[in-house]
């Protein structure tokens, strides 16, 4: 892991701790920067509207492949939003979404009930799931925190059934490019689909900002403001700014284990 990996880790952590302890009424269901096609418009019931962008992140990267029957884990599910949603408007069989945070999960099921749906802590890196037991993968902007994503590529490819599809969507530093792409050619999947999606998720960002801003000021003390907004991807803040110049990569492949 390199420093700038490092310290991006720990920031993120850290802010990701202070979520899952402060918001209580559940206000945050997602906690990605988002994805907006001003080609396409989704049409999604009035509860979900105020999530839109991060919702549409998730179909982004899941509508290419049939998920109806299917058994699916999310791994780095967060506070689950992204996975209760794919639930209810994907029809799969199951759907088992794992985070390291045992807060996180605790929240995921209390928050949510719903038939074949549920939520276990675990480590990317090591997850106590059955070779060949899942039919896809989704993991949403999470692996950038992982310390082996070696590791983490190997536990994917030991769950998921011949056939199955690994649906991946991330950010990295343009100089760590190369590694991440390096890591995935060596694991064994084939790939299905790329895409840079920077110009999508910066969209998403500005579209959002307001409501993200909101958030931060009734949800955080006003030292944490700065820490928050750039968390948040806040327009004008580093993070943001990093995704319009290109500095940050946000990418999202399609894989499949062949049969």
């Amino acid at each position: 892991m390199t420093l700038k990996t490092s310290l991006r880790e720990t920031f993120f952590r850290i802010w990701y701790w202070y979520v899952n302890k402060v918001d209580r009424n559940a206000r945050i269901l997602f906690m990605n920067f988002g994805y907006h096609d001003k080609n396409r418009h989704i049409v999604m019931e009035a509860q979900n509207e105020c999530d839109r962008y991060s919702i549409q992140l998730y179909h982004h990267l899941v509508d290419a492949v049939n998920m109806q029957g299917k058994d699916i884990v999310e791994i780095g599910c967060g506070r689950g939003g992204g996975l209760s949603y794919i639930a209810s408007n994907f029809s799969p069989a199951t759907a088992i979404g794992i985070d390291l945070n045992n807060r996180a999960v605790r929240f995921c099921n209390r928050h949510y009930k719903m038939d074949g749906l549920s939520f276990l802590q675990g480590d990317a890196q090591a997850l106590q799931l059955e070779n060949d037991s899942c039919d896809i993968v989704i993991n949403v902007e999470s692996s950038h925190r992982y310390p082996n994503m070696v590791a983490f590529l190997n536990e994917v490819f030991r769950i998921l059934r011949p056939g199955g599809y690994f649906l991946f969507t991330d950010f990295r530093y343009d100089s760590e490019m190369d590694e991440i792409r390096k890591d995935l050619e060596e694991s064994g999947f084939t790939l299905v689909k790329e895409n840079n999606i920077n110009q999508e998720v910066t969209a998403a960002l500005a579209l959002d900002d307001t409501r993200r801003r909101k958030l931060i000021k009734d949800l955080a003390p006003r030292f944490l403001h700065n820490l928050a907004l750039n968390f948040a991807g806040a327009m004008g803040s580093e993070t943001y700014n990093n995704f319009a110049s290109g500095k940050y990569i946000y990418f999202s492949y399609i894989f499949k284990k062949q049969l």
